[in-house]
């Protein structure tokens, strides 16, 4: 029976590699998916097939609960809060780091390490591994669920001495597993899920909204860490490859964002930038006496039919307003007037990695029509109007020009250079890192206020 556990499970992590291998690109990320199903399914198969699995109706109730709640969050669950939902999810990967390792802990003899009371040291670091991992991971999760849900702000919470307190707990953190693992005590056991539970909050609370990004793919490789620390525990080498197959994959990720955003890792963790995403501040507090040009859907559409070459930016804007089937639309009647159209996708765009394209590839936009930051700025210098739609903090030149911003050195996209810029923004308040974009102001720039989807839509009325 151990033989043919180790192949399904050697099966498992080999399907569990090749879909992530497909999720790597959109034209190949329903085979990667149905790669995971099937990996996933071999993997719950042969864990309930192991001799040492008893309870059967207890497993059988919690399967058919959570199936039934994902189930049902997976058809109700907006596009625009697919963010929430990934940090959301992050959190239970936590909690159940712990509520394993409480198992393990109060149980040793049912996974093999021991007694309670004499645990084997190496069962015990892998424990304290898993647990500090997994409490970090439910409440920072947590807290990047309210800061991207809006039921905490967005702008970083700082406070004196925040550095210093976080290196203490770290510090505290570190020799506690120490003390565990020489006395096997509860009391240190606990002491270390207290520690990690304040840490996870302390580290996520003074990240900035536009550093929002980063903090989901941290989550998401913390949640796999924890996972591969249980597995340890848990002698369960499945759980083990997963987790460290998804620690590494987020950890990567956070370094592509960070890149995309020419900020370090550290910069991040040791306090981000970023504003209230409900601020409605006017821009033209920084603007002395500039005024934008404000045109109306019927000026847009004029302009965009008589352009050879248009480039769409979306952004966080056309998420909330659901607007990408209606941009599909008016891309369709421009490529029927002869009009080429691209899309520039920044890689901080949205509030999750990829989150844009997940949208436009939702409303079937092709694939080959949608470029990454590095493969289209050059082409903004070239075009007769690029359609910015609900993208802010990806556009702001002051990432170039103001050496005072807080965005400075963050690689944005180029539109300015184009000939017309055409910015789709509810108002003219800043954008959710909390700040101003000069680019409104700029000549070559005219602002459609209003809703991203019914702007779209009364500009395609005005086309038809």
């Amino acid at each position: 029976m151990a033989i043919v556990s180790s192949l399904a499970y050697l099966v498992a992590s080999v399907l569990f590699i090749l879909a992530l291998r497909g999720l790597s690109h959109p034209e190949t990320a329903g085979r990667g998916l149905t790669y995971g199903i099937i990996g996933m399914v071999i993997a719950i198969v042969t864990a309930l097939m192991s001799p040492q699995v008893d309870g059967w109706v207890w497993i059988i109730i919690a399967i058919a609960i959570g199936g039934t709640i994902g189930t049902h969050i997976a058809k109700t669950i907006e596009m625009t809060s697919l963010p929430q939902l990934m940090a959301g999810f992050h959190s239970l990967v936590g909690l159940a780091a712990i509520c394993v390792a409480a198992a393990a802990f109060y149980s040793p003899e049912t996974y093999g390490i021991g007694t309670y009371g004499d645990i084997k040291t190496l069962s015990l670091i892998e424990m304290a591994l898993g647990l500090a991992i997994g409490a970090i991971t439910f409440t920072g999760s947590i807290i990047a669920w309210g800061k991207l849900q809006g039921k905490i702000s967005g702008k970083p919470i700082v406070f004196l001495g925040q550095h210093k307190l976080n290196a203490m707990l770290g510090i505290a953190l570190f020799l506690m597993v120490i003390m565990l693992c020489l006395t096997g005590s509860a009391f240190w056991f606990w002491t270390i899920a207290i520690i990690a539970l304040a840490l996870g909050v302390l580290m996520i609370i003074p990240i900035g909204g536009a550093d929002m990004p980063v903090i989901v793919s941290m989550l998401n490789s913390y949640s796999g860490w924890a996972a591969a620390g249980i597995g340890f525990t848990l002698h369960n080498n499945l759980l083990i490859i997963t987790g460290a197959l998804v620690g590494a994959s987020g950890a990567i990720l956070s370094y592509i964002m960070c890149k995309g955003m020419n900020r370090s890792f550290l910069s991040v963790i040791l306090g981000g930038f970023g504003g209230d995403s409900n601020s409605d501040r006017a821009a033209a507090a920084d603007m002395g006496d500039k005024n934008a040009n404000i045109g109306a859907a019927e000026d847009a559409a004029y302009i965009m039919q008589n352009a050879s070459k248009v480039i769409i930016v979306p952004g966080y804007g056309m998420a909330v307003a659901q607007a990408q089937h209606a941009l599909r639309e008016m891309v369709d009647l421009l490529k029927g007037e002869g009009v080429e159209v691209t899309y520039a996708i920044h890689p901080v765009a949205g509030r999750m990695p990829g989150h844009m394209n997940v949208l436009l590839a939702e409303a079937n936009v092709p694939y080959d029509e949608v470029f990454e930051m590095e493969d289209i700025n050059r082409e903004f210098a070239m075009a007769d109007v690029v359609y910015v739609i609900g993208a802010n903090d990806i556009t702001n030149p002051a990432a170039k020009n103001d050496s005072s911003s807080p965005i400075y050195g963050m690689p944005i996209l180029d539109v300015e250079k184009a000939k017309t810029v055409l910015f789709v923004k509810r108002s003219m308040g800043s954008g959710y890192a909390g700040i101003e974009n000069p680019l409104f102001f700029e000549d070559n720039t005219m602002m459609l206020l209003g809703d991203a989807k019914k702007m779209t839509e009364n500009i395609i009325k005005a086309m038809e």
